[in-house]
């Protein structure tokens, strides 16, 4: 048996799939936090994203389409939490630091981690990889790069304004997303 810090009933294997949930929804949030106050370059942009296609419509530990792991499984599951808590180890030390950029691509492997846990138990719901994601990302980011003014001529913020817009709309519809699914 390993280190149980969450204080979860570990003889149901389903309720790692909850702890998973909850370490990178702080984790991510810590994360967002950390890069509010500027604008998010597209890596920060992809990873945040990433960890929102991992959480989405996240299961309760009863659904229907979760399933029960057998041992082997179940060893995988450990695994993969044993890693997360050790990125997350990490992760609070770059924060500690302020190395946002290690912060963004431990934030990554966090969240590949959590994947992992996901696909294990909820093998039917179909994850992103962060390379699909990321491409998105830097598709958007460039364009909104692009209508910068390198003159400065464009004194009113644009670009600016449009990227930590559409940073607040999918916090927001995120949050509306988490908060529709507690309801039910």
């Amino acid at each position: 048996m390993f280190a149980n810090p969450w204080g979860v009933d570990l003889s149901d294997h389903r309720n790692l799939l909850k702890a998973a949930s909850e370490r990178l929804s702080l984790v991510r949030y810590v994360f967002l936090v950390q890069i509010e106050d500027g604008i998010a370059s597209a890596a920060q942009r992809a990873s945040l994203e990433y960890a929102d296609a991992v959480l989405i419509g996240w299961p309760e530990t009863d659904a229907a389409d979760v399933v029960a792991v057998d041992d082997d499984q179940y060893d995988v599951v450990v695994e993969q939490i044993v890693l997360m808590e050790d990125y997350i180890d990490r992760f609070r030390d770059m924060e500690r630091d302020n190395d946002i950029d290690g912060m963004t691509d431990t934030l990554i492997r966090i969240t590949e981690r959590v994947a992992h846990v996901r696909r294990a138990f909820q093998p039917s719901f179909l994850l992103p990889t962060f390379a699909e994601i990321r491409r998105v990302v830097q598709d958007e980011w460039n364009e909104d790069m692009g209508k910068i003014d390198p003159e400065g001529e464009s004194g009113d913020g644009y670009a600016q304004e449009l990227t930590l817009q559409r940073q607040i709309d999918r916090v927001t519809t995120e949050h509306a997303r988490e908060h529709n699914q507690e309801k039910h």
